[in-house]
């Protein structure tokens, strides 16, 4: 047998199997047949991404940018009204509370294909440096980019609104059009179409909105969040658990000038018993906080009054865990209790971050914690991306980096169906994607929820144990420069 009637027998017993998998899956259904009499011809695109989140127009975006893959018919289903985002302008003092750190190579794939000069870049704010250190013992890591060889004066990372990257991503699109957007629409059911006499759908997902729209997908991805639809229409199961803690986010405004004009721009995270808190850059004199936290005092911290809130945010950075344990029984009062406190406690002021003197009215919001990881990334005909495929805790800030990066990989896959000739829906195409993707976010997800639990404990052996590894890997350079190089994925610059 010559190597085409090998590949085509391959190819048959692949599908027969993945026929026969979907056959006892196939529960009453809304089919192409009931379809037919409504319209002559399905509507039929090679690729429909239900998510109009990052990773979701990134993905098409980058369909749409590469000249093998820009033919594609191509479709896009969000939830959420877009011309909002599309004229998304706040003012200049007023700073979202959902945002990301991007690191170089997520920021350098948004440039490379486009997006990138499309993001107001006056509110994305690049750092060099973050402090992290443990609340209970005072051990310390400092990840200094200014100064270390080769990258010298390189950024480890870009602070930017959630809301500024979709909306750059979106005018990108907008921009290369040739995508079909279905926005304010609900996706009422995802199901598989049928055999006619014209057109033999069957294995194909369709995905019915609102008004009896139907569109028919070569390709379906999932980009729909950590409960997506689509990855339940799949049949994959998503396995992890709940922290029960909660993380709460709020825009912060620092005293003075904030971070200051061109000096080294530092990003701040102090491990707590109860989960880090940490303090990110934004331009000016904002920040952004992500706090975790039990979900009493998540609750506790949104009650407070303004001058209280502020003065328990100083004290996470500033207190021991004791002050701040008793702190979080009192349901107001906060401000002259951590005053009286901060005249009578020791630390070293260089070390931590500017104080705090108000908190944008409105920002301060809370969201449970949760780690999941899809048994698989793809289906027949399907594939996820971003929280759809994993979720992870924020104390890396590495969810929305992980989401790029799926991005980057199943775009390639794509790519190289089309550009062989391969029907770029089946798992034969999709394959490289999860083999690329699974491992590496396996491992970054078992790692932070490792470091959570290893900072979780306040007392005992754990605590000088993991205090000499903290000391250790900033006093070792070599190790400390392969984490550092790890964390920001490279060390160009855009701007």
């Amino acid at each position: 047998m010559d190597s085409i009637a090998r590949r085509r027998a391959a190819a048959f017993v692949c599908q027969s199997c993945t026929r026969r998998s979907l056959r006892i899956r196939r529960q009453p259904q809304r089919g192409f047949s009931s379809a037919a009499s409504q319209q002559t011809k399905p509507n039929i695109y090679d690729v429909v991404c239900v998510g109009g989140g990052p990773a979701g127009l990134s993905l098409l975006t980058a369909l749409r940018a590469n000249p093998v893959t820009s033919h594609l018919r191509i479709a896009l289903v969000e939830a959420q009204d877009l011309s909002k985002l599309r004229s998304w302008k706040p003012p200049p003092d007023r700073f979202s509370n959902r945002c990301s750190s991007l690191t170089p190579a997520s920021a350098l794939y948004l440039d490379k294909i486009g997006a990138w000069r499309h993001l107001d870049l006056s509110r994305v704010q690049p750092y060099q440096e973050m402090q992290v250190w443990d609340g209970v013992s005072d051990a310390r890591i400092e990840f200094d980019w200014v100064g270390s060889a080769p990258s010298a004066g390189a950024t480890i990372a870009y602070m930017t609104e959630n809301l500024n990257l979709t909306s750059g991503l979106l005018k990108r699109l907008d921009e290369l059009g040739g995508v079909s957007i279905f926005d304010g629409a609900k996706v009422e059911d995802i199901s598989f179409g049928e055999q006619t006499e014209e057109f033999n759908l069957s294995e194909w997902p369709v995905v019915h909105l609102g008004g009896g729209k139907q569109l028919f997908a070569r390709l379906l991805v999932g980009a729909d969040g950590a409960n997506s639809p689509v990855r339940s229409f799949a049949g994959i199961e998503a396995r992890g658990w709940d922290y029960d803690r909660h993380g709460v986010v709020a825009t912060l405004e620092l005293e003075g000038e904030g971070w200051g004009g061109d000096q080294t721009k530092i990003a701040y995270q102090r491990f707590l018993p109860t989960g880090p808190v940490a303090m990110l850059p934004l331009p000016g004199n904002y920040s952004t906080l992500v706090w975790s936290t039990t979900p009493r005092n998540a609750a506790l911290l949104k009650s407070l009054s303004t001058k209280d809130f502020v003065a328990l945010v100083n004290a996470a950075f500033r207190l021991t865990p004791t002050d701040l344990e008793f702190m979080h029984t009192q349901s107001s009062g906060q401000t002259d209790e951590v005053a009286w406190r901060l005249e009578h406690s020791e630390f070293d002021r260089s070390r931590i971050p500017q104080a705090v003197t108000n908190v944008q009215e409105g920002t301060i919001a809370s969201f449970p914690l949760k780690m999941r990881h899809a048994d698989t990334y793809i289906g027949e005909r399907v594939a996820l991306v971003g929280d759809a495929a994993h979720t992870i805790h924020p104390l890396a800030g590495q969810g929305l980096n992980q989401g790029q990066g799926d991005v980057q990989s199943l775009a390639k896959a794509i790519e190289y169906a089309v550009a062989h000739g391969q029907d770029l829906g089946t798992t034969m195409s999709l394959e490289s994607y999860v083999s690329e993707r699974y491992a590496a976010n396996h491992v970054l997800l078992g790692v932070c929820d490792k470091l959570n639990k290893l900072y979780s404990v306040g007392s005992g052996p754990l605590v000088p144990l993991r205090s000499l590894g903290l000391n250790a890997v900033n006093a070792f350079g070599p190790l400390k420069s392969f984490f550092m190089s790890q964390a920001a994925g490279s060390g160009s610059k855009l701007f």
